[in-house]
């Protein structure tokens, strides 16, 4: 068994608030007196000691990441050799499958048309602000402080008050149990004035150096986990933050490795493995990254195959001469996979009759079908890329 250091815990009282009024006996009698909330230890220098086979795994693993990053990142679709966005592909869907953990959950389609500001429902919404919060933190991976946290938080909540973003909780948070107070709840993370200490601590430990880099996110994600520091929005930083270690280690350089999707296959064996975490035992959460990490590269590989394979479909239907603008919005298409003949002239640069030019071509080719009925503003879906990622998100789900 890997041994780290579990979590002590501490009294802490607990006034009865509006949220017990009108409930049952039972439950104001058991929302009554002091409540246990955890005290993390310190990770800043604590030693692991792993089962060998378990870091040998977790070695295997992260080779594969970095294996997988190498493919993608040496990939070029289109033509005059004009990098295919895989790694935006990517972005999108890794933040999609993070927030499904959370039950959050929107599909290709409604997520594109959400990059154009058309028909964002309230999860999708969610969902793009994923996106937004991965992306600004990846950004910022060379300078991970709590500063890079926030900001990150900060954008996934942003226009939500009740959660505080960009800022560390004022009060206290509870996992499962009711609602009115937290002392039938499976976990209650530490005191809010224990936050800013503990983040300061996790903190330092990522910046550590001497540990193997999948062992080291893992226990970086179930301390932060563990310490969950926001009012809401904890679990999606939490994997945001498995992707900024990965990048500051050097295991990816331009491409997010879908690993929170890897998570997805078996959410009750990744809860489960943060409960042994804060009993003491790390092996748990590494075997399970490590699971994750084989599972997440598989189905990347999947979808580049896919959105490859419909690459080279759309240039064989297309006629155009070969500097026709049309050949400059395809590579658009893979990341973007809704468009509009004002994003196509912004993107590709050309003028507003050439832009509808391009999405005439690309109709009459096959390539989009219109999204909207409106002839003004109208929206075109690329409906193969469309599949892949849906297909994507259905494999992140499945399990075995």
């Amino acid at each position: 068994m890997a041994r780290g250091y579990a979590v002590g815990y501490e009294e802490r009282a607990w006034e009865s608030d509006a949220a017990t009024i009108g409930s049952s006996r039972r439950a104001r009698m058991s929302a009554r007196g002091p409540y246990r909330a955890a005290v993390p230890s310190s990770t800043a220098r604590r030693e692991f000691s792993l089962p060998a086979g378990v870091e040998a795994a977790a070695a295997d693993a992260l080779a594969e990441i970095v294996r997988f990053d190498g493919e993608l990142s040496a990939v070029a679709l289109g033509h005059d050799g004009e990098f295919a966005p895989l790694a935006t592909v990517l972005l999108r869907t890794e933040s999609a499958s993070s927030s499904q953990i959370e039950n959050v959950t929107a599909g290709a389609e409604a997520l594109a048309m959400a990059t154009l500001n058309e028909r964002s429902g309230p999860n999708t919404a969610l969902v793009a602000a994923n996106v937004a919060a991965m992306q600004r933190a990846v950004e910022m991976a060379e300078d991970l402080t709590e500063q890079t946290v926030l900001a990150a938080h900060g954008a996934l909540l942003k226009g939500h008050a009740y959660a505080q973003p960009g800022r560390f909780r004022d009060g206290q948070v509870w996992i499962g149990g009711t609602l009115s107070s937290p002392h039938t709840a499976s976990f209650v993370p530490p005191h809010a004035e224990r936050v800013t200490g503990a983040m300061a601590d996790l903190m330092a430990f990522c910046r550590r150096t001497d540990i193997p880099v999948l062992t080291h996110v893992a226990i970086a994600h179930a301390q932060f986990e563990t310490i969950h520091p926001f009012a809401d929005g904890n679990g999606r930083i939490g994997r945001v933050l498995v992707h900024v270690m990965l990048k500051q280690a050097g295991a990816t350089r331009r491409l997010t490795v879908p690993v929170s999707a890897g998570l997805l296959v078996d959410p009750p064996a990744y809860f489960a493995a943060l409960t042994a975490y804060r009993d003491g035992d790390a092996a748990p959460i590494v075997e399970r990254f490590t699971e994750a990490a084989f599972a997440a590269v598989a189905n990347g590989r999947a979808l580049h195959q896919a959105l490859a394979e419909q690459y080279a479909a759309w240039e064989g239907r297309i006629g155009a001469r070969r500097d026709a603008a049309v050949w400059r919005v395809l590579p658009h298409l893979i990341g973007q996979p809704a468009i509009t003949v004002g994003y196509v002239q912004e993107q590709v640069r050309v003028s507003a009759p050439a832009a509808q030019n391009a999405v005439d071509q690309l109709l009459a080719a096959g390539v989009v079908v219109p999204a909207t009925a409106n002839r003004r503003n109208r929206v075109w879906l690329a409906e193969g890329v469309i599949r892949a990622l849906d297909d994507f998100a259905g494999r992140a789900g499945r399990r075995g």
